[in-house]
């Protein structure tokens, strides 16, 4: 496996990381990966969408993912991370479509 790399491979790692297990529960989630200025070569925050849904900001430090995304234990911890928010957020939606 492989680790390591500049901050933006591991951003785009990360994004298609997260997008591929959010849809896995629902193909319609979106993720919105914040790597602005401030952040740049230190960090990155993660939302999760689904239909107007944001789920809070999920943080990561550049150098934990850069060092473990060659981890599978730390994948599949992540992965599950991933797709219990996505869960999350799809049945907020089902509550709110029985509340109306």
């Amino acid at each position: 496996m492989f680790s390591g790399g500049t901050y933006h491979e591991v951003e785009r790692w990360l994004w298609n990381f997260l997008t591929s297990h959010a849809k896995r529960v629902n193909p319609r989630v979106e993720v919105a990966l914040e790597a602005g200025d401030a952040r740049t070569g230190q960090s990155y925050g993660a939302r999760l969408t689904l239909g107007g849904r944001v789920s809070a900001v999920v943080e990561f430090d550049f150098s934990d993912v850069a060092a473990n995304r060659g981890n599978l234990a730390w994948c599949a911890a992540l992965a599950e991370r991933t797709k219990r928010l996505a869960r999350e957020l799809g049945a907020q939606g089902a509550a709110d479509a029985r509340a109306r």
